[in-house]
C-alpha cells in the first residue's frame, strides 16, 4: 500500500508531518509518500536521522493556503500538493491521500481531480465524535464541506454515513439521526423538515431528530447535519473540552490535597483526556469522492499524523468508496435525483 500525505498542509508542516510519517514508517511496512517541497522535506528527514526505505518524497512546487479562494487556487496551481495527490490517486499510484491543509482546496481538488461517486450530489466530511464514558464514537457528517445544503444532500449524507459505519465499525443497521433544534419531526426550518421526511422514508435505520446536547451521550451511531452546523458543533465541542480539561488541571494542581488526589486519579484522568483528543481519531474521510481522501486537523502535530497514517490503512482495506458506489448503484431511492456539476463550496 502507498499512503500519500500532504507535506505542506497544516500549521506545523513540514516538520510535524515528517516526524509523524517517520513514527508510522517504523511501525508499518507500507510505503508513505510525502508530497511537497522535495529539498525541504528531504532535509527534514535527514535531520531526524531517517535511514529506512519506506518513505518516499514526491516534489510539488506549490501549495494552497487558507487565505486563497479554494476552487480558483486549485485550478491555477496545477502543481499544488493537493492536485499532485489527487492525480496520483486517480492514476493508481497511491491508495489514499491525507492532508491537513485548506479544507476547501482539498475538496475542490478532489472534485476536479477524482470526481464524485455516481449519484452523489455533494461529498461530505465525516468525523467520529466521542461518546463520553462509553469508549465508542458517533459519526458526524457533514463537518464543513458544504455550508449551504439542500434536503437531498442531507438525505445522501445519511445514506453514506450509514454505509460507512456499517463497513468500518461493523454495526448492522446503524441508528441515524438528524441534528435539529428539537426531537419532534415538525421542528426546525424547511430544510430540516424536508430532510426529515426524506430520511424517514428511506431504507436506512432513521430514528428521527437529535439535539446537540444528546450527541456526546451516544444516543445514535450517525448524526446528519449541514456543513455549517456540523463545523460549528465540532469546533464548539472541541473548545469546550479543552477549556474543561484546562480548568480541571488548574483545580487539581491548586493545593496539596488536590495534588494528591490528582496523583491517585492520574490513570483515569489520562483516559478522560484521551476521549477528548482529536489526535487519537486519525483523519476524517471525505465521503462521496471517487477515491480515498482523508482530512486531518490543521493544527495536527506528529502524533495525530502518525494515527492518521495508521488508520488510513484500515480505511483503504474496508473499501468504503467501493461499498458506497455499490450501495448507490443498487439503490433505487437515488434514481429521482440528477447529479449536479460543481467545483465545491467548502468552508472550514
Amino acid at each position: 500500500m502507498n499512503i500519500l500525505i500532504d507535506g505542506m498542509g497544516g500549521d506545523y508542516a513540514p516538520q510535524e508531518i515528517v516526524k509523524g510519517a517517520i513514527s508510522a514508517a517504523r511501525k508499518i511496512e507500507d510505503t508513505i509518500t510525502i508530497i511537497g517541497a522535495q529539498e525541504l522535506i528531504s532535509t527534514e528527514l535527514e535531520r531526524r536521522g531517517w535511514d529506512g526505505d519506506n518513505i518516499a518524497v514526491v516534489n510539488a512546487t506549490e501549495a494552497v493556503t487558507n487565505n486563497e479562494a479554494p476552487a480558483m487556487a486549485v485550478r491555477k496551481k496545477k502543481d499544488a500538493t493537493v492536485n499532485v495527490g489527487m492525480r496520483m490517486i486517480k492514476a493508481g499510484d497511491g491508495d489514499v491521500f491525507i492532508s491537513g491543509g485548506s479544507t476547501g482546496a482539498l475538496l475542490a481538488a478532489g472534485l476536479l481531480g477524482l470526481g464524485r461517486i455516481k449519484g452523489i450530489k455533494r461529498p461530505a466530511i465525516a468525523a467520529f465524535f466521542p461518546q463520553i464514558g462509553k469508549n465508542e464514537t458517533t459519526l458526524l457528517l457533514d463537518c464543513g464541506a458544504n455550508v449551504d445544503c439542500k434536503s437531498e444532500y442531507l438525505y445522501q449524507f445519511g445514506i453514506m454515513g450509514s454505509i460507512y459505519v456499517e463497513n468500518v465499525k461493523g454495526i448492522e443497521h446503524p441508528d441515524v439521526r438528524l441534528l435539529n433544534v428539537g426531537t419532534e419531526a415538525e421542528k426546525g426550518d424547511d430544510l430540516h423538515k424536508e430532510a426529515h421526511e426524506l430520511l424517514a422514508n428511506s431504507s436506512i435505520n432513521f430514528k428521527g431528530n437529535v439535539e446537540g446536547r444528546e450527541i456526546a451521550s451516544g444516543v445514535c451511531d450517525v448524526v446528519v447535519t449541514d456543513g455549517f452546523s456540523g463545523n460549528v458543533f465540532l469546533k464548539s465541542s472541541e473548545g469546550l473540552a479543552l477549556s474543561i480539561m484546562g480548568r480541571l488541571k488548574d483545580v487539581l494542581l491548586g493545593g496539596t490535597i488536590s495534588r494528591i488526589a490528582a496523583l491517585m486519579l492520574s490513570k483515569q484522568l489520562k483516559e478522560m483526556k484521551k476521549e477528548f483528543d482529536y489526535s487519537e481519531e486519525g483523519g476524517a474521510p471525505i465521503l462521496g469522492l471517487k477515491g480515498p481522501v482523508l482530512k486531518i486537523h490543521g493544527s495536527s502535530k506528529a502524533y495525530a499524523v502518525y494515527n492518521a497514517i495508521l488508520k488510513a490503512r484500515d480505511y483503504v482495506a474496508s473499501d468504503v468508496t467501493g461499498q458506497i458506489e455499490k450501495a448507490l448503484a443498487d439503490n433505487d431511492e437515488l434514481s429521482e435525483y440528477k447529479t449536479e456539476v460543481t467545483d465545491g463550496n467548502a468552508e472550514a
